[in-house]
């Protein structure tokens, strides 16, 4: 008898384990969504509170600390949950080891990006500023490594309740700062006290579950956890300098102002991507991976490609509204001094349009295990803005920037789709309800741009209304993809009232 036949089946997932699960995952996307939307409230608020060349600034330094993170934490969360989840009694050996690790890379980071700041000439402001908010880089560091610990021991309600205290703490702490009167060095002392009541949080939390740190330091634990953390810091250094050189190149060559138009515009495209797209796709990962399977499975393909439909559908919508009624949509919000600040959102929002629709096949090109690949194509796409930027920005002014990373998504989207190939993918049998759809928001577009002189109000709503009945009459939906829908409607709090009224020819089996 071969090895293979005698190979026992897995045991099923015990009712307990599942309900464990699903209280875990439960935790983390209510305290993602609850997080994530204060946070981009507290954004919206403080962009209107600071003038342009205050704001200029402080995205400028969130540039740098953004990248510095990924040098601070180099990619060892996933190794250590991963690990430690199948071995618990080391927590204390990796504690130590991320202690004495991460601490030296924080301050490595600090030291780095201080020198960067220097060397390419930045102005004082924001190199004092830096040298105060790097500080967090430090302080976030040694709360992580007790956080991600938790995480491997499920201890997922538990961080979840203190992430979503810790950023409740975070604008409540900065807010009182900004309203003393201490502008920028309010912010950063509030969220460096934040900071620190998080750390010290999630160390007696550590503690509390008999997890301490074990000496000596043992090299032999550490070398492989930092040999297989360096890929995934690398990509994550990659992916954050392609999202912050915007704000970086354009404080440079540009100046503070003309920063902050650009970075009141990435709050909302921040806000949109994380709460619309990231959201939606961490949800989905598990089941893309357990859907991909040995890779011949063509359910795997299939979600892929609804999700990007899907993705396209819902999002061309809102894209064509804050485009073309960004002036109206934030003038309620945004002071009169960052009116520019619109224009520039107004052509964003296509780079967040075209980096939602590709992240489904990014996501997709990571179940697959093909990061190298995806790797290359971010750094094409980082070499490609780096260059735009350089033209633009002097000829074009702070629009250049925006344009430059439009054109640069455009490129790693091209590139995405050449290189993903899956079972159950097909991109011709998509194409022409894309067509159609491309049709329909062009019609979209003209309705909106004739009334919008008219009333912009009224506008947007006939315009929306033309989008809802173009997709019916144009069969922009294929019967897939109702049925698809019609299951999801099933699944959701109240689906089976409204299964009462919309009957369909589908088995549900959930």
């Amino acid at each position: 008898m071969s090895s293979a036949e005698t190979v026992s089946p897995p045991a099923p997932i015990s009712s307990s384990e599942a309900r464990r699960a699903a209280r875990n995952a439960g935790a983390i996307a209510a305290a993602t969504l609850i997080s994530r939307g204060m946070q981009f409230a507290w954004q919206l608020f403080f962009t209107a509170a600071l003038g342009p060349a205050i704001l200029g600034i402080y995205g400028t330094v969130s540039g740098f600390t953004q990248i510095g993170s990924a040098i601070a934490a180099f990619g060892m969360s996933p190794i250590v949950i991963r690990d430690v989840a199948r071995q618990p009694q080391a927590a204390g050996k990796y504690l130590t080891t991320t202690l004495v690790i991460q601490t030296l890379l924080a301050l490595v980071s600090y030291v780095i990006l201080n020198i960067a700041a220097a060397a390419g000439g930045y102005g004082e402001a924001v190199r004092v500023f830096l040298a105060l908010s790097a500080i967090n880089l430090i302080v976030d560091t040694f709360g992580n490594m007790c956080f991600d610990l938790l995480l491997a021991r499920e201890q997922m309600v538990t961080t979840s309740i203190v992430s979503v205290a810790h950023v409740v703490a975070l604008i409540a702490l900065a807010a009182l700062g900004l309203a003393s009167g201490y502008s920028l060095f309010g912010i950063y002392a509030g969220v460096t006290v934040a900071g620190i009541l998080r750390s010290i949080t999630l160390w007696v939390l550590a503690w509390r579950q008999g997890i301490r740190p074990v000496w000596p330091f043992d090299w032999t634990l550490a070398k492989p956890v930092l040999i297989n953390s360096a890929p995934l810091a690398f990509s994550a250094f990659i992916t954050l300098a392609y999202q912050q050189v915007d704000k970086l190149v354009t404080n440079r060559l540009i100046g503070d102002s003309e920063t902050g138009y650009l970075v009141a515009a990435f709050v909302i495209f921040f806000g949109v991507v994380e709460l619309l797209n990231t959201t939606v796709l961490t949800a989905f990962y598990p089941l893309m991976a357990r859907s991909y399977g040995d890779g011949k499975n063509d359910q795997f393909g299939f979600i892929v490609e609804k999700l990007a439909f899907f993705t396209l559908l819902l999002c061309l919508p809102l894209t064509l509204v804050i485009s073309l009624f960004g002036h109206w949509l934030t003038m309620p919000i945004w002071r009169e001094n960052l009116r520019p600040a619109a224009d520039v959102l107004s052509i964003l929002i296509w780079y967040a349009l075209v980096m939602m629709v590709g992240n489904n096949l990014s996501q997709a090109m990571l179940v697959q295990n093909r990061q190298r690949r995806l790797l290359l194509i971010k750094i094409c796409g980082l070499g490609i803005n780096l260059v735009l930027l350089a033209v633009l920005l002097p000829r074009l002014g702070v629009f250049g920037a925006p344009v430059a990373s439009v054109f640069a998504e455009s490129s790693v989207f091209v590139l995405l789709l050449v290189n993903f190939r899956a079972v159950g993918w097909d991109i011709s049998r998509m194409m022409p309800r894309v067509l159609r759809l491309i049709m329909l928001g062009i019609a979209t577009a003209g309705v909106m741009l004739l009334l919008r002189d008219v009333s912009w109000l009224l506008a947007l709503i006939l315009g929306l209304i033309v989008y809802l009945v173009g997709v019916f009459v144009l069969r922009v939906l294929a019967a897939d993809d109702w049925d698809l829908l019609y299951r999801l409607s099933a699944a959701l709090p109240g689906g089976k009232f409204l299964l009462r009224y919309w009957k369909r020819d589908v088995h549900v089996n959930w």
